[in-house]
């Protein structure tokens, strides 16, 4: 059976691929389908589907170009620059059909409101959708869609500039107007509210729901597991019809966040079915509670129930890893990431940062070199990194170089550059790094890079600059500063102004018992040993006694991981 001519090409152009759609384009021009408004329109629309809009321009200016009265015509065009850009060129056409006196239909509305929320022209956003109660398609479920989408985004723009819930009473009047409303738009409108910290809202929503899905549950529960409403979030889990693992994993998080290791433990063992992002929540939940050897045993029955690991899970344990000192079991973890290049920089940076807190700095530095699209936070931990280890001037060249290849230090990268000025003594240099923050890079110094300033020439027996630099700071000292005012005492041996420091810092009430053995070595060095004395009885009226030094790195026999010695023999076999 022959198909019309019309379908076949209606068919071809559905599949074609651009060497074939000019074929077409060709064949379309030499017969009568040229005067085919359908066939036309459907083959400047498929022209717009290959990702660039010069062939489709080409082929609308053969149309007519701007003179072209088929609304049809100009809908495939509108969408084109929707979808390829440039998006103002969207506007632009929408604009010119409204000077042209042609008429905008429910298929050219969604793609404009689109681009306005894609540029952030709320204004235009609004002039438009005026234009849509005018022409009377408020009502079409699309266009009601593309305008909810709108002032959704329009609120999260508000957001940004610190006005919560701004706009989000604009959305939700377009939601109220809609007439037809699936369980999809009402999740949407609850998850919005959500995501804005107006549970109270979203629950309103929730109960006036004609019916709901495990999404709308999931919804309500994570935004309750957000604020720390442990109880309403409970309460929800309990009434659900049918849990799946995201409510399970959002109970989970709802207690981990609120410190209930203990029943988040429990849950998770009564999960009836587990997914990476469920290991990942409760690992990660006892790594930011301080348990890192419980988040390690949780990594190692993870790997031995054959759960692939993902990104989120490396972080997490190397991060456990970084804060025990466990170098051999973080080495053991970077064995089983076959290309973390793939899993992105965040985990690259996690194994440097892990290396470098257990003291291997040379591997640190390695993982540094190998990692790609290294951002600002990757540079700061490894200068933070070699300045701790000592590594002073690779510290400051490091700083340097960030700058050389364009990236702008932060408030951060200053504070570690300037830590390592202050333990390398380059006075001169941490000076001008110092006033080149807000100088050279618009960055305003806190009360910390003042500390370490100050820090860095009281070490250095500049101790009037740093009296100085301390009284003209627009910050009250704290007691880090007096420590290292203190600190600046001992060094030139300056009884009256540590006594006048100690005074001040007792003022505090910081407790610091560091302050107190400072002023007594201070005397002891002057050999003035009963003020010495005294130093240290006033340490002990008060209560603060200083902690003797650990190290936080641990030999990996000594880890206990809690599981049978065979199967963690199995598992993680890294004996000497």
């Amino acid at each position: 059976m022959l198909w019309p001519l019309e379908q076949r090409i209606q068919y071809l152009l559905q599949q074609c691929t651009f060497n074939q759609l000019k074929q077409i384009h060709a064949f379309i021009l030499t017969t009568s389908l040229l005067h085919d408004i359908h066939i036309k329109s459907k083959f400047l629309r498929r022209s717009t589907e290959f990702g660039a809009m010069e062939y489709p321009n080409l082929v609308f200016s053969q149309l007519g170009g701007f003179s072209n009265t088929e609304v049809m015509v100009w809908n495939a065009m509108i969408r084109g620059y929707a979808y390829n850009g440039p998006v103002d060129g969207c506007i632009y056409m929408f604009d010119e059909m409204l000077q042209r006196g042609l008429k905008h239909n429910n298929f050219t509305y969604p793609y404009v409101l689109s681009s306005c929320s894609e540029m952030g022209w709320f204004g235009k956003g609004r002039k438009v959708h005026a234009q849509v109660i005018k022409s009377g398609f408020e009502s079409n479920f699309v266009v009601s869609d593309s305008l909810l989408n709108m002032y959704m985004k329009m609120s999260d723009s508000f957001e940004l500039f610190g006005t919560r819930n701004g706009k989000l009473n604009d959305a939700r009047m377009i939601f109220d107007d809609t007439c037809v409303k699936p369980v999809e738009l009402w999740n949407r409108m609850i998850s919005k509210y959500v995501s804005t910290g107006d549970i109270e809202s979203a629950r309103q929503l929730f109960n006036d729901m004609p019916e709901r899905d495990v999404i709308s549950w999931n919804s309500m529960i994570s935004g309750y597991a957000r604020i720390g409403d442990v109880a309403n979030a409970r309460d929800l889990f309990e009434q659900i019809p049918e849990k799946n693992v995201v409510t399970w994993t959002s109970m989970i998080g709802a207690y981990s966040g609120s410190g209930d290791l203990k029943t988040a433990t429990c849950l998770f063992e009564k999960m009836p079915c587990r997914n990476v992002v469920s290991w990942n929540a409760m690992i990660s939940s006892y790594t930011q509670n301080g348990k890192y050897e419980e988040s390690l045993d949780l990594f190692v029955k993870m790997q031995m129930e054959g759960v692939d690991s993902d990104g989120f899970t490396f972080v997490s344990v190397l991060s456990a890893c970084s804060n025990l000192g466990a170098l051999g079991f973080g080495k053991w973890v970077h064995s089983l990431i076959n290309d973390w290049s793939q899993l992105g920089f965040i985990v690259g940076t996690a194994l440097m940062e892990m290396y470098a807190k257990c003291g291997d700095v040379n591997s640190a530095f390695t993982m540094f070199i190998k990692i790609w699209n290294k951002d600002v936070f990757c540079w700061n931990v490894m200068i933070k990194s070699l300045a701790i280890h000592g590594r002073i001037e690779d510290a400051v060249k490091l700083f340097f170089l960030l700058q050389k290849i364009g990236l702008k230090p932060n408030s951060y990268t200053f504070s570690s550059t300037l830590f390592a000025c202050c333990h390398g003594g380059l006075v001169e240099v941490g000076h001008e790094i110092f006033h080149s923050m807000e100088r050279d890079f618009g960055v305003c110094p806190k009360l910390e890079h003042y500390g370490c300033l100050i820090d860095l020439l009281s070490r250095n027996g500049r101790l009037e600059e740093a009296v100085a630099l301390v009284r003209k700071m627009p910050f009250k000292p704290d007691i880090a500063v007096w420590g290292a005012l203190l600190g600046g005492c001992r060094v030139k041996s300056d009884l009256k102004l540590a006594e006048e420091v100690i005074e001040k810092a007792s003022l505090l009430e910081a407790n610091e018992p560091g302050v107190y053995v400072l002023l007594s070595n201070v005397y002891a060095s002057a050999g003035h040993w009963q003020e010495a004395l005294t130093a240290r009885e006033k340490m002990e009226e008060k209560k603060v006694w200083k902690k003797a030094g650990s190290s936080s790195v641990i030999h990996d026999h000594d880890h206990d991981l809690s599981m049978e010695a065979d199967a963690h023999r199995d598992i993680y076999n890294l004996q000497e």
